[in-house]
C-alpha cells in the first residue's frame, strides 16, 4: 500500500480503510495463537499499513 494512493482518499475512505485492516489483524493474530499461520510477516505488514492509515488521516485533519 502506498502513502500516494492514500492521500487520493477521503478521511472517511480511510477509517473504513482502518477498521479493514484491523480487522484482518485481529485474524491473523488468531490464526498465529491457534498455530494456522501461513505467512507471520504479513502481520508486521498490516501493522504498517494502518500507521500509514492513521498518519494520512491525521495529515488531513490537520489541513482543515
Amino acid at each position: 500500500m502506498k502513502v500516494s494512493e492514500l492521500r487520493e482518499s477521503t478521511v472517511d475512505e480511510l477509517l473504513v480503510k482502518e477498521h479493514d485492516l484491523r480487522k484482518e489483524l485481529f485474524n491473523l493474530r488468531f490464526q498465529q495463537a491457534t498455530g494456522e499461520i501461513e505467512n507471520p510477516m504479513r502481520i508486521r505488514a498490516i501493522r504498517k499499513d494502518i500507521a500509514k492509515v492513521l498518519t494520512v488521516v491525521t495529515e488531513k485533519k490537520k489541513k482543515g
